[in-house]
């Protein structure tokens, strides 16, 4: 169902059984799957590409131009997956340059007031509350849960299974599988519910406890730690994903809470 009331370019590509309701806009170059309920004054820009079955709530604003004075009219995109809810304001910009589009998975729930800047990726499953704001070319595993007010300084990368205190600042990378808090934000320990609930078995749990027990509770710094996890703890992927984010990291993973 379109509304009468709304502004939609002729060039759109809607999909059958979407509704877009009063007072909306639609830029030309947009895509909008199947299923998908544009709710009232909400605003699409140009390079949105919406999947399937998503709500988008009044007054949010997606694939605006991105915040970055680098930015010079390049063609890029906001990429939407499908089962997506996106709360009142939330903005989302689209991508630059540098990766030349955003992107937000499935089934991820963004809650009111969210921004996603430029050239973020966002896995599935991710849930953000009120008032996180990202800055640009931000990674967001699968799962990850972040806190009302976090702010994410520009090119943090948050591995998959975390979760983040609200109110936290983020200015260096979160390992997979832990939850950080306190301030600095720095690990406070597993996300044990979180992992139990996605059906990760006790065993499981207790290796990755034990990879996390070398990297911040034995005195060493992360490379020795790195060392000591391949030579005393079994191989699995969960080990690996580990350790590939610790070695991909370019801003330096969270402190522990033993440290100063």
């Amino acid at each position: 169902m379109i509304h009468s009331l709304t502004n939609i370019h002729p060039d759109a590509r809607i999909a059958e059984g979407v509704t877009v309701e009063s007072f909306s806009t639609i830029y030309g170059d947009v895509e909008i799957g199947e299923g998908t309920w544009i709710g009232p004054n909400v605003t699409i820009m140009d390079g949105a590409r919406i999947g399937k079955n998503c709500k988008v709530f009044p007054g949010a604003v997606i694939s605006a131009i991105p915040q970055d004075l680098k930015y010079k009219g390049e063609k890029s995109a906001a990429i939407i997956g499908d089962n997506v809810l996106i709360r009142e304001s939330v903005t989302i910009n689209k991508g630059t340059a540098a990766k030349g589009q955003t992107i937000v998975g499935n089934n991820c729930l963004l809650m009111a007031y969210v921004h996603i800047a430029h050239d973020c990726e966002l896995g599935n499953n991710v849930i953000m509350v009120n008032s996180v704001g990202l800055a640009g070319e931000i990674t967001i595993g699968d799962f990850a849960y972040i806190g009302g007010k976090v702010g994410v300084h520009q090119f943090v990368n948050i591995g998959a299974h975390t979760m983040v205190q609200g109110g936290s600042l983020v200015g260096k990378d979160i390992p997979p599988f832990v939850i950080a808090g306190r301030y600095p934000v720095q690990y406070t320990g597993l996300n044990v519910i979180g992992l139990k609930r996605r059906g990760f078995t006790n065993e499981r749990i207790d290796q990755i406890h034990e990879i996390y027990r070398l990297i911040y509770n034995q005195g060493m710094n992360t490379s020795q730690a790195l060392e000591e996890i391949l030579k005393e703890t079994p191989q699995s992927d969960d080990r690996e994903q580990i350790v590939n984010f610790i070695k991909d990291s370019k801003r330096g993973i969270i402190k522990g809470y033993l440290e100063d």
